[in-house]
C-alpha cells in the first residue's frame, strides 16, 4: 500500500464510519489504516492507541453538535418555534444521512459500562443536548417539566435512530422531531 499523508482529522472521520458500523470492539488500527490509505505504522503519529482515536471521536462529534446543532438553542436572533425547528432540522440532515446511527449512543452501549473516559465524554454529550433542550423549553414550561421534556426527547431521538437502522426506514425517526416541534 502506497504511504499518504493524511491529517489527524481525516483519521478521526473515518475512524467514525468505522466504528459506527463496525463497532468500536471490532475495528482495528489496521482497519483505520486501511481506510486511511495508510500502514498501520503511520496512525501512531497522530495517535497512542485505539482508545485515544475513539475518545478524541467522540470529542470530535460532540464539537460538531455543539457548533451546528446545540448552539442554535441559545440564539436570541430566533423564535423558540424557529429554534426547536432548526435543531430538528440540523439534526435530521445528520442523522439521515450518517451510516451506522449515533456513534456515541453506539458507544454508551457497546463499551461505556467498560471505558469510564469514553462513559464520561458521552454523558457531557447528551447533558449538552439536553441543556440546548431544556433552555428552549423552559420558556414554556416550568424548568423541572422543561428537564424532564428533554431527558425524555433526547432518549426518544436516540431509539428512534436505533430503531431507523435496524428497520432501514426513517418513518418513526421523523416522527420524533414532529412530537419535539410540536411542544413548542
Amino acid at each position: 500500500m502506497a504511504i499518504k499523508k493524511t491529517s489527524k482529522e481525516e483519521i478521526l472521520k473515518e475512524s467514525i464510519k468505522l466504528f459506527k458500523i463496525q463497532g468500536y470492539s471490532n475495528t482495528s488500527m489496521a482497519n483505520i489504516a486501511d481506510a486511511c490509505g495508510l500502514i498501520k505504522g503511520s496512525i501512531y503519529h497522530h495517535f497512542k492507541s485505539k482508545d485515544e482515536i475513539g475518545i478524541e471521536s467522540l470529542r470530535y462529534i460532540h464539537s460538531y453538535f455543539d457548533k451546528e446543532v446545540f448552539s442554535i438553542a441559545y440564539r436570541t436572533n430566533l423564535s423558540d418555534k424557529e429554534k426547536i425547528k432548526l435543531i430538528v432540522k440540523k439534526t435530521d440532515e445528520y442523522f439521515l444521512q450518517s451510516k451506522g446511527g449515533c456513534l456515541l449512543g453506539n458507544l454508551a452501549l457497546e463499551v461505556g459500562t467498560l471505558n469510564l473516559e469514553f462513559k464520561e465524554e458521552i454523558k457531557i454529550y447528551f447533558t449538552a443536548w439536553e441543556n440546548a433542550f431544556t433552555n428552549i423549553f423552559q420558556n414554556k414550561y416550568p424548568k423541572a417539566k422543561a428537564r424532564e421534556l428533554s431527558k425524555e426527547y433526547v432518549a426518544l431521538i436516540q431509539g428512534s435512530i436505533m430503531m431507523m437502522n435496524l428497520y432501514d426506514s426513517s418513518e418513526e425517526y421523523l416522527k420524533v422531531g414532529e412530537k419535539i416541534i410540536s411542544l413548542i
